[in-house]
């Protein structure tokens, strides 16, 4: 009887939480559309859960990126224009504007998920700090996608068959660590990756294992190299200006459940890498109808160093060469303090 009072007493205390809510109609452009980041966490999150729980009375309409006729470069520009109220955006696509945005993402800096997330909270503060101050934008969230790993479309056994290889990326520091490993890196649209493996345009491409898998790009490659070479975070934000004209209770209400999404979508990424091996290569554990028939490449220890070695040697100087001075002490104060690493000028 108690417990049923209890829950109860929980129904009409969220109820009334909900009436206080002012009615609100919110905006969102998403991440791309075709992605299960998307299409599992971010769609179902605006359409469903935020309206259940704020009884109806918070309401939003989404749509991914991609679908708006936007390539997603330009998505912090017009959402510090207050074109785009909310929006979610990858952060590498910022790299040519300020190297900052690469600073959580360097390949090598974090070999699983967990060290990707307390990378990613021990700088968030910079970029709320960094985005709120220029482009009057404030920052609501970092999520992830799984793992960024290589898919080939040519027989390789580690990171040393990059050599010579033509191989898609999809930011700069993508690039060098390409670049390092004696391959040529290759830029384009992630539309356009399955076209060019096809037609071997490229040799090989990076993108996250499920997300290539989503994409199909087990049809047009034949190797994957199980090693997570960066994560590729995307953050959740919205204008200044259209977030202070907000209820403050919206606001608190907004704020609650998008750490619950940011928390969701964390949880699932090493759970979607391992999925995006599985069903890429046709493993047992993979639960799809479909499954590719790429051949996993696992990675020795001495790949594992070499990725670690790749970082500290060419990866972290290069990227220090092209940031400010404050952007370096920042990294060193924050990341390099937590993971015993030092950025140099």
């Amino acid at each position: 009887m108690k417990l049923l009072s209890f829950a109860t007493a929980l129904l009409v205390s969220g109820a009334a939480v909900a009436q206080e809510l002012p009615k609100t109609q919110l905006q969102i452009i998403g991440g791309l559309s075709n992605l299960t980041a998307y299409q599992q966490f971010e769609q179902p999150f605006w359409s469903k859960t935020i309206p259940e729980k704020s009884g109806g009375q918070v309401t939003a309409t989404i749509k991914g990126f991609n679908e708006m006729g936007l390539k997603g470069p330009e998505l912090m520009r017009l959402m510090s224009q207050g074109v785009v109220p909310f929006g979610t955006a990858t952060l590498s696509y910022f790299a040519s504007d300020n190297p900052i945005n690469e600073a959580i993402d360097l390949p090598g800096l974090a070999p699983d998920v967990e060290t990707a997330r307390k990378v990613t909270q021990a700088f968030q503060p910079v970029y709320e700090k960094f985005y709120g101050e220029g482009a009057k934008v404030k920052l609501l969230g970092i999520s992830t996608y799984p793992a960024q790993v290589v898919f080939c479309n040519a027989e390789i056994k580690g990171l040393a068959d990059l050599k010579g290889k033509k191989v898609r990326t999809s930011g700069r520091t993508q690039a060098e660590f390409v670049e390092a490993f004696g391959g040529t890196s290759v830029t384009m649209a992630f539309g356009e990756v399955v076209p060019a493996l096809q037609n071997n345009v490229v040799d090989c491409a990076i993108t996250g294992s499920l997300s290539g898998y989503s994409a199909k790009w087990y049809e047009v490659s034949t190797h994957l190299l199980a090693l997570p070479i960066n994560w590729n975070q995307q953050i959740h934000a919205v204008n200044q200006e259209v977030w202070d004209k907000l209820d403050p209770k919206v606001q608190a209400f907004l704020e609650e459940n998008i750490a619950t999404l940011m928390d969701d979508i964390w949880k699932a990424a090493g759970t979607q890498t391992q999925k995006g091996y599985d069903c890429n290569t046709g493993a047992d554990a993979c639960t799809q109808a479909v499954k590719g028939k790429m051949t996993l490449v696992v990675p020795t220890d001495e790949d594992k160093a070499l990725l670690n070695t790749t970082l500290k040697d060419k990866i972290l100087p290069t990227w220090a060469a092209r940031c400010s001075a404050d952007c370096v002490k920042d990294f060193n104060d924050t990341i390099g303090a937590t993971f015993g690493l030092t950025a140099s000028k």
